[in-house]
C-alpha cells in the first residue's frame, strides 16, 4: 500500500522553521547592505550557506522522516489496539446492521460463539433488535441477559467521513470498507441485579386475612363447639403464618393483619395458598364449613402503599365471593382459589344498609339513569325496571338505557310502551349522554366491568355512580362507584334489587308489569329455579308474586319458535366431548333473533347429558365469538372464562373473543382445559 503522509498541526509548523528563518535572515541581509556593502556581502554568503545546508539536510532526511513518522503511527495504532484488546471491559465493533466486526478478548469470552455474532449480535443477545440499534449520535442502552449473567449494553453510533477503510488487527484479519460503525460496551450488572433482587425479597409484604362466614359459623353451633371451631381455625392460620416467617395480629374476631418477606411470596403462589383448602376442610359435624379470604399488596415503594393495595385486594376477594386469595400489584391482580360455591347469608342487613344508601343518593340528585350490560338480557332489564320504580317513588326523573337486546326482552319491554309510562322511560345511549351531568345518579346493574356496559362513556361523564351486580368482581371493575353492592351468592341482579325495594319505604309499590319483568329475570338466571337458588331467592320471588307477578304469563313469554329448536338440536347433535366429559358445541346464528340466548340454552341442555362436567357453546355474532360456559358442581367455569377475558359465576360464565375464528376459539377452550387440569384447578 502506498502510504502518502500529510503533515498537519504543530509538526508541520516545526518542519517549516528553516524557511521562516531564511526569510528572517534575508531581511536582515537587506538591512546590512543598506548600512555597508561589505557587511551585506558577508551576510549574503552565510545566508546562502545556511539555505544550502537546510536543503541538503531536508532532501537527504525526507524519506527517513517519512519512514519514522509511519513507524510511529503504526506503533501508536498497535498500542491503541493492544489497550482495547486487553481492556477489562468487553468491547466490540458492529456494523450499522448489527453484525460483529471485531471484539476484544473479554467480549469473546462472554459471547463464546463468534460465528453467530458475526451473522448478527441478535443471535447472542435477543434483546438487541434492529430497532434498538443506535441510529443517531445518542447513547443507546439495552439491558441484556446471556446465560446466567446480566449486562448493560452501551451502544453509540460512530460516523467519520475520513474513515473509509477499517483495518482490523485481530483474528478476523480483514480490511473492512465502512465509514459508519457501532461501538458496543458490556457492563456486567449481575452482582447489582442480585443485590437488587435480594433487597426486593427482603421487602415486607402486607396482607389481610378475613374469615368469610364467621358470624354464620358461630350462630350455627353451640357455645362449646364455638370455641373448638375458633381454636381449629386459629391453629391452622398460625401454623401457616409460621411457615412463611410472618408476623400476624388479629385486629378483629374474624380479621387478621400479617406481614412477611417478599421472598416467601413465590412459595405461596406455588402452593396456590393451601391454607384456603386447609381451613375449608375443618369440620365439627354440623355441615358448616369455614372459608377465608386473603388480600396481599406488593410492588409499591412505601409500606403504607402496600397496605392500601392489600385492602383493595381483600375487597376484591370478598367482592368475588370469598374463599380465595388475591395478590394485587398496581393494576395487576392474581387470583387463587375461589373454587367453592358462595355461602348464602341468611341475614339481609347488608341489603337494608345498601338500600338506605341508594335512597340518600337518589334523593340528593335530580335524575336517575340506569343501564345494564350490552345486549341486555331479562335480568339486566328487570333490575333496571326495579331501580326505575325506586326513582319514581322518590319523585325523581328516571331513564333506562337500552340498546340491542336478546329476544327474551322484546315481549317484556313492549309492556312499558303504554300510557302508564313516560315516552322517555327507555332511551338510547346517545340520548343518555345528553342527560348525564352533575345532578344525575348513574346506576349500573347486572355488570361490574365498565367496558361491558351498554354505554361505557356514561361512566366517565357521571359524577355519582352506583353498581349493583351478582357477578364476581373483576380486576377491571368500575372504580369510581360511590356505592358498590356485589353479592356473588345472589341468583340474579333482580333478586338483589327486589330485596332493596323492600327497604326503600315511601309507600313503594311495584306495578304488575314491573314485578313480572323482575320475576322473569330471576327465572332465566336460575334456569327455571334449578340453579343457584337459595332461601332469599324464593323470598324475593314471593315478594314479586305479592306485587302482582303472574308466573303463567311469564312462562308464555319464553316460549321458543321452531327455528331455535332446530338450531339447538343441530348443535347438540354435533357436540364434541373433549376428554369425554367436556362438551364443546357450535351454535349457528343465521336466522336466529338472539344467538347468545340460544347458545346459553344449549349450554344448559348439554349439562343434562350423563357424564358431562361442563359445557361450552360458541356462537358467532356481530364479528365476535360469544362463549357460554356452564357447569353443575365439579368445574369452576368462571375461573376459566376469566383467563380468556370473561367472567361470571362458578357454574355460569361467559366470554367474548375478537378477531378469532371458530376453530381457534375451540382450540383456546381445549388449551385452557388442559392447563387447568395440569395445574390442578379442575
Amino acid at each position: 500500500m502506498d502510504h502518502k503522509v500529510k503533515l498537519k498541526g504543530v509538526l508541520k509548523l516545526l518542519l517549516r522553521w528553516p524557511v521562516l528563518l531564511s526569510i528572517l535572515f534575508a531581511a536582515m541581509d537587506v538591512q546590512l547592505f543598506l548600512y555597508n556593502i561589505k557587511a551585506g556581502l558577508i551576510g549574503l554568503f552565510y545566508l546562502a550557506v545556511y539555505i544550502i545546508v537546510c536543503v541538503v539536510i531536508i532532501m537527504a532526511g525526507k524519506r527517513r522522516l517519512q519512514r519514522e513518522l509511519i513507524e510511529f503511527a503504526v506503533n501508536y495504532g498497535q498500542l491503541q489496539m493492544e489497550i482495547v484488546e486487553n481492556l477489562s471491559v468487553p468491547y466490540a465493533i458492529l456494523n450499522e446492521d448489527g453484525h460483529l466486526l471485531w471484539g476484544n478478548e473479554e467480549f469473546i469470552k462472554v459471547i463464546v460463539n463468534k460465528k453467530a455474532a458475526r451473522r448478527n449480535i441478535n443471535n447472542i443477545f435477543p434483546e438487541i433488535t434492529t430497532e434498538k440499534l443506535p441510529h443517531d449520535y445518542d447513547l443507546k442502552v439495552v439491558h441484556v441477559k446471556f446465560k446466567d449473567r446480566y449486562y448493560r449494553a452501551d451502544m453509540r453510533l460512530v460516523v467519520s467521513e475520513e474513515m473509509k477503510e477499517l483495518e482490523v488487527q485481530s483474528d478476523i484479519n480483514q480490511l473492512i470498507d465502512y465509514n459508519t460503525i457501532i461501538s458496543l460496551f458490556l457492563h456486567d450488572e449481575t452482582d447489582m441485579m442480585e443485590l437488587e433482587q435480594k433487597r426486593e425479597e427482603e421487602n415486607l409484604v402486607a396482607g389481610l386475612l378475613y374469615i368469610d362466614n364467621y358470624d354464620e359459623l358461630i350462630d350455627s353451633i353451640d357455645e362449646v363447639r364455638q370455641s373448638l371451631m375458633t381454636a381449629l381455625i386459629d391453629r391452622k392460620i398460625n401454623k401457616y403464618m409460621q411457615g412463611i416467617d410472618a408476623i400476624s395480629k388479629k385486629i378483629e374476631k374474624d380479621k387478621i393483619f400479617f406481614v412477611f418477606k417478599q421472598c416467601y411470596l413465590s412459595e405461596l403462589k406455588s402452593g396456590r395458598f393451601s391454607i384456603l383448602e386447609e381451613v375449608r376442610n375443618i369440620s365439627i359435624g354440623n355441615g358448616q364449613i369455614a372459608t377465608i379470604s386473603i388480600g396481599i399488596g406488593v410492588g409499591k415503594e412505601t409500606f403504607a402503599a402496600r397496605y392500601d393495595l392489600a385492602r383493595a385486594a381483600i375487597d376484591l376477594a370478598l367482592g368475588r365471593g370469598g374463599d380465595q386469595a388475591v395478590i394485587k400489584s398496581g393494576d395487576q391482580e392474581l387470583f387463587f382459589g375461589g373454587k367453592s360455591v358462595q355461602v348464602e347469608r341468611n341475614t339481609r342487613v347488608k341489603a337494608r344498609v345498601k338500600a338506605h344508601a341508594l335512597k340518600e343518593l337518589i334523593e340528593g340528585k335530580e335524575r336517575v339513569v340506569v343501564m345494564g350490560h350490552s345486549i341486555s338480557d331479562v335480568d339486566a332489564f328487570g333490575a333496571s325496571v326495579g331501580i326505575y320504580r325506586i326513582a319514581r317513588t322518590l319523585n325523581r326523573k328516571a331513564h333506562i338505557v337500552l340498546g340491542d337486546t336478546d329476544s327474551s326482552v322484546h315481549a317484556i319491554k313492549e309492556r312499558f310502551y303504554t300510557k302508564e309510562y313516560e315516552d322517555d322511560m327507555i332511551i338510547s345511549g346517545q340520548m343518555a349522554m345528553e342527560l348525564v351531568d352533575e345532578s344525575t345518579v348513574l346506576v349500573i346493574v347486572d355488570v361490574n366491568r365498565g367496558s361491558y356496559t351498554e354505554c361505557p362513556a356514561l361512566i366517565e361523564m357521571a359524577q355519582t355512580v352506583v353498581v349493583i351486580d351478582h357477578h364476581r368482581q373483576a380486576g377491571d371493575a368500575v372504580d369510581k362507584a360511590v356505592l358498590f353492592y356485589i353479592e356473588p351468592y345472589a341468583s340474579s341482579a333482580c333478586e338483589m334489587v327486589a330485596e332493596i325495594l323492600q327497604y326503600i319505604g315511601n309507600g313503594l309499590k311495584l306495578r304488575p308489569a314491573e314485578a313480572e319483568a323482575m320475576y322473569a329475570g330471576i327465572m332465566i338466571d336460575t334456569n327455571y329455579f334449578s340453579n343457584r337458588t337459595g332461601v332469599r331467592t324464593f323470598e324475593a320471588m314471593a315478594y314479586l308474586r305479592r306485587s302482582g307477578a303472574d308466573s303463567v304469563r311469564v312462562r308464555k313469554v319464553f316460549r321458543e319458535d321452531l327455528t331455535e329448536y332446530k338450531v339447538r338440536a343441530a348443535a347438540i347433535q354435533d357436540t364434541e366431548l373433549y376428554k369425554n366429559v367436556y362438551a364443546i358445541a357450535e351454535s349457528q346464528s343465521e336466522g336466529v333473533e338472539s344467538p347468545t340466548v340460544v347458545a346459553s340454552k344449549i349450554a344448559n341442555s348439554l349439562l343434562d347429558i350423563n357424564g358431562v362436567k361442563a359445557s361450552f357453546v360458541l356462537t358467532k355474532y356481530k364479528g365476535k365469538i360469544y362463549i357460554s360456559a356452564r357447569s353443575i358442581d365439579e368445574v369452576n367455569v368462571q375461573l376459566m372464562m376469566e383467563r380468556i377475558g370473561g367472567g361470571g359465576h362458578i357454574n355460569m360464565a361467559g366470554a367474548q373473543l375478537k378477531d378469532t375464528s371458530m376453530e381457534e376459539a375451540k382450540g383456546i377452550i381445549r388449551k385452557q382445559l388442559d392447563n387447568m387440569i395440569e395445574e390442578g384447578e379442575i
